[in-house]
């Protein structure tokens, strides 16, 4: 699917998002794991349409992604401004479904990124949510990790070896992107979703704001205000570029006709 971009540039240098509902992304992702097929997943919310606009590598990583959900509410209503109706499809509600979808099929998983003791809290708390899943490996790579260096060569090689069909990247943008780009090839018959800080909150290291909250489309907030030291610059770029961006869609939606 095909639609309004809202990183601008060339046709053939424009990120889209291609998926327009969970349940339709659910599906293809069984469809190619069934045949032996891989994917990479990246959840595009306005922080990264900021990066995409002042990192090349970033835009390189994301247009080699198989599927591309809309993870921000910002986004879902700016396409649909734009004449494209999608779903909100974030990493952190998507996680669970592709548990139960590796559980029932007894896909091997791996978490790759975050923290060592992340990483084995949330291999605990998912196996035993999720009965028959195994997490085979739980990959935490050092403080300065290049997602295009030897170190992430020799990682993907360790993936290889463990048997994973599914990998949660938790490295956060754009390096989770950039290491999924680069791993996906290499292991074709693997599953990559970038997923960001998720697997904290499955193991209990941050909390994700409330079911509420997130109804009332206000999880940044939530976010910033629980680390505005951290967060503060990012949410007022996003802020920055929304004006710009409105303008973009609605052009758009005037130009075709809708």
């Amino acid at each position: 699917m095909m639609g309004w971009s809202p990183t601008g540039g060339e046709t053939d240098r424009a990120v889209t998002v291609t998926v327009a509902s969970m349940a339709g992304l659910l599906a293809d992702l069984e469809a190619r794991l069934v045949r032996g097929d891989g994917f990479s997943v990246a959840t595009l919310n306005l922080d990264h349409v900021v990066k995409l606009s002042r990192d090349p590598a970033f835009r390189a990583a994301y247009l080699a992604q198989s599927h591309v959900t809309a993870d921000g509410n910002p986004i879902v209503w700016l396409s649909r401004l734009a004449g494209q109706r999608v779903e909100l499809v974030p990493g952190s509600d998507l996680i669970g479904p592709v548990f139960a979808l590796a559980a029932r099929h007894e896909w091997p998983v791996a978490f790759f990124g975050s923290t060592a003791e992340t990483l084995e809290q949330a291999k605990k708390v998912v196996e035993a949510d999720y009965p028959g899943l195994r997490v085979v490996a739980t990959l935490a790579p050092p403080m300065g990790f290049d997602p295009e260096g030897a170190a992430a060569d020799a990682m993907i090689e360790e993936l290889g070896r463990s048997g994973a069909r599914i990998c949660l990247v938790a490295l956060g943008a754009p390096k989770q992107e950039r290491f999924a780009a680069r791993a996906a090839p290499r292991l074709p018959g693997t599953g990559f979703l970038s997923i960001g800080a998720s697997l904290d909150f499955v193991a209990g290291r941050q909390r994700r704001a409330p079911r509420w909250v997130r109804r009332i489309a206000a999880e940044w907030l939530w976010r910033m205000l629980s680390d505005p030291a951290r967060l503060g610059r990012r949410y007022l770029d996003c802020l920055i570029v929304l004006p710009g961006l409105t303008r973009r869609a609605l052009c758009r939606r005037l130009t075709r006709g809708g």
